[in-house]
């Protein structure tokens, strides 16, 4: 028990000193001079001072309290049983376990033996206040121990997790009976696998001392089957209990979620109705979460009738289990709806909520939201960390990404392995590699794919290759086991440097050495890696020989590999089902009509625009966008609203030299358009986003500083071209992430070798 070294209490004052000595000759014969019980000293009784030590008690006010009676105790004012009692209970409550033991020890040195339930209080005060040493030494030392006694000392060792001292005290009980509250409580502290075996030890104990027909006990041994992932057991005790509660129900549809079993929750909260039982907010919230789960939105609208039939949509525990519900269902309004319904929501909730705007592609409104929870001081947590590095990452807003960074890492709400593999996702998608290699080597011994995965994607698409291989072989020596995205990292790196015989390799081992079963991704993977590299027949003959259905994505990838090699023939084909499976895909129009004007056939390219208008095919606006002093400059195609925009189409003027001499007629994706203007005449009235956006880079930033750009389509073959110029005669390096991956120019050189 803790010791007190300079509180102990002053010592009980003399009382009379100078009355005369008593005359034990005047005492009768028949009074035993033996006391039967000892007696505290006789103080004045202080009821005034007792109400006032009791108020203070209730009013949470310990130290006030403490202080109180020490005052007392100067005034030989006697501390009443019930104020020790209620000031225990008090310190109990707000875990004032140092004020509770000065107090007891001044208990001790007037009542050498209280009342069991006083021994009692200062029991619970030390099991709540999570002080096992000193509760055990006060239960040891207490003279009188009742079943009470017991039942807390077992219940604080099973609540902490100590199951073997618990199992060891119920088996020293001799002369006390334990109670179905006592079984109850180590059982429910069983909740893995790992206590099964004693659980049914505890089961048949309790079929023992005939305690198995109690309701608690009852639901007590199915909850603990169904945590510890015996379903079979759990359902033979709910088929076996002749009256079954709420809490039996919710405990058995507690097992099915375990083991993934959503169908099965789903029927037992209909038979639930059925059977006529009230139902809780716990039931609402599991059943919701095996919605969420099956993503079933038709069943959830029903579920959600029922709540706010009962008037339960403001509860919390059923509010944010609704919110994402409608979030895994990519039903963003109704999952909005659903949130303003909750009178008090927590982190969970505005996690669910800032999740399901992020997935919804709403990133502006997540943090929006964000900063708004900030402002108003909010409870924050992990998750919510996670989204917003996802949302920075989606947007390229590095600025607030590491801003978000900071501040998750002052309150130390940096979720392992996902809020760090999102934060090093997104400063590699932001452009700021070394960031992303700094979160990457902070993290102790990474022994997860989940992080390895992030950082080689990382510098697979900015296009170094050779270093997100050599990180990928550093993984496989840290005995960690690639997962399915590790080796979609891993093909795009070598697609980005031309490995073709590696990547075939790697696509081979995946199932034989790694265990991972490739999917259509792994081997579409591959068919652009044929395309890209000239071996047309090899990437149509694995389209057609591979385990999967072609989808849109085989075909254009086919389709790009033609175009780039000019062949018009098995261009045409890819074409041809590019538009069976998607006739709205702007891309493959694109894509054919420069394979018609490549190879002459004007007349077949002007029927390919024509068939564009006719469909009213647009292509997203072309945009590209850069941050400067941590505001956004966007650009779109022939931009004219930039405020600087005489300055930076002036800029642009200085490389008129670096036109296309050939003139060749090829669409790019910032030309498409309905209005039949072919690329040449276009070009002449407009200047590409990109162009724009470097041109803005070079009179906003300081010499040889690096020009970072973010860009939503593909960049073209010109503005390739004229970055790599400019990076020569400017010795600026420049940064563009198109819609495909990174180019970092630098001295009239890109990353990607001119492959991409």
């Amino acid at each position: 028990m803790s010791t007190i070294s300079n509180n102990q209490p002053p010592p009980p004052p003399n009382k009379n000193p100078s009355t005369k000595p008593p005359n034990f000759s005047q005492i009768s014969s028949k009074v035993s001079l033996k006391p039967t019980t000892p007696k505290p000293p006789l103080l004045h009784q202080g009821h005034i001072e007792n109400i006032h030590l009791i108020s203070l008690s209730k009013q949470g006010k310990t130290q006030q309290a403490w202080d109180f009676i020490t005052q007392m105790h100067t005034s030989n004012v006697s501390v009443h049983l019930q104020s020790y009692d209620f000031l225990l209970k008090t310190c109990a409550d707000f875990g004032h376990l140092s004020t509770g033991m000065l107090v007891h020890h001044h208990m001790k040195s007037f009542y050498k033996s209280p009342p069991v339930y006083i021994q009692n209080r200062v029991l619970e005060m030390c099991c709540r206040c999570g002080s096992l040493t000193d509760a055990r030494q006060m239960f040891d030392e207490m003279s009188e121990r009742n079943l009470a006694s017991w039942g807390m000392i077992i219940s604080a060792y099973a609540r902490a997790g100590r199951i073997k001292e618990a199992v060891k005290l119920v088996s020293s009980m001799e002369s006390v009976k334990p109670d179905v509250l006592i079984f109850v409580s180590i059982l429910q502290a069983l909740v893995d696998s790992w206590g099964i075996r004693l659980g049914k030890q505890i089961h048949s104990v309790v079929i023992k001392h005939g305690l198995i027909g109690d309701v608690k006990m009852g639901t007590a041994v199915l909850n603990m089957y169904a945590k510890c992932g015996w379903l079979e057991g759990a359902k033979l005790v709910f088929n076996q209990m002749n009256e079954k509660n709420v809490v039996a129900w919710t405990s058995l549809m507690v097992g099915y979620m375990k083991v993934e079993k959503s169908v099965d929750v789903v029927d037992l909260f209909f038979a639930i109705i059925n059977e006529g039982i009230e139902l809780d907010e716990y039931v609402f919230s599991i059943t919701l979460k095996a919605c969420a789960a099956l993503k079933n939105k038709e069943i959830g609208r029903q579920i959600h009738a029922y709540v706010l039939k009962l008037g339960m949509a403001h509860e919390v525990s059923v509010g944010t289990p609704l919110v994402d519900l409608y979030v895994k269902c990519a039903s963003i309004e109704s999952a909005s709806r659903a949130f303003n319904y909750i009178s008090e929501p927590n982190a969970f909730s505005w996690s669910a909520l800032i999740t399901g705007y992020s997935q919804a592609g709403e990133f502006d409104e997540c943090l929006k939201i964000f900063k708004n929870l900030k402002s108003m001081d909010v409870e924050l947590n992990s998750f919510i960390y996670t989204s917003i590095f996802q949302a920075c990452s989606a947007i390229t807003d590095v600025s607030l990404g590491s801003q978000a960074h900071g501040d998750a890492i002052k309150r130390g709400l940096v979720s392992y392995l996902y809020g760090e593999s999102a934060m090093i996702t997104m400063y590699a998608k932001c452009g700021r590699l070394d960031d992303a290699r700094q979160v990457f080597e902070s993290v102790r011994k990474p022994t997860d794919n989940v992080i390895w995965t992030a950082i080689i994607a990382g510098y697979a698409y900015h296009g170094n290759a050779p270093e997100a291989l050599r990180l990928f072989n550093r993984m496989l020596s840290c005995n960690v086991r690639p997962n399915a995205i590790t080796f979609v990292a891993v093909l795009t790196a070598y697609n980005y440097c031309g490995l073709i015989e590696e990547a075939k390799q790697c696509l081979d081992s995946m199932s034989s050495k790694y265990g991972v079963e490739p999917s259509i991704h792994h081997y579409n993977c591959m068919i652009d890696i044929y395309a890209r590299g000239g071996l047309l027949d090899e990437s149509f003959t694995m389209i057609k020989n591979m385990p999967f259905e072609p989808d849109v994505m085989s075909w254009k990838c086919l389709l790009g590999g033609c175009a780039v090699h000019k062949n018009f023939k098995m261009g045409k084909l890819a074409a041809e089902n590019v538009l069976l499976l998607d006739p709205n895909d702007t891309s493959a129009y694109v894509l054919m009509f420069n394979l018609h004007a490549s190879s002459g056939q004007w007349e077949e390219a002007g029927r390919v625009r024509k068939l564009m208008s006719q469909k009213n095919l647009r292509k997203e606006v072309s945009c590209s966008w850069m941050y400067v002093n941590g505001k956004v400059h966007r650009f779109v195609v022939g931009d004219r609203h930039h405020p600087q925009a005489n300055e930076i189409h002036t800029k642009l003027k200085e490389f008129d030299h670096l036109r296309n001499a050939k003139r060749e007629v090829l669409l790019s994706a910032e030309e498409v358009g309905g209005d039949g203007v072919l690329s040449e005449r276009k070009e002449q009235l407009l200047d590409h986003s990109e162009r724009l956006a470097i041109a803005y880079g070079l009179i906003s930033t300081g010499k040889g500083s690096r020009i970072t750009i973010f860009k939503n389509l593909r960049a073209c073959n010109d503005c390739h071209e004229f970055a790599k110029h400019v990076s020569l005669v400017t010795e600026h390096e420049i940064v563009v992430r198109d819609a495909n991956r990174f180019h970092h120019f630098k001295s009239g050189v890109c990353s990607c070798g001119d492959y991409w």
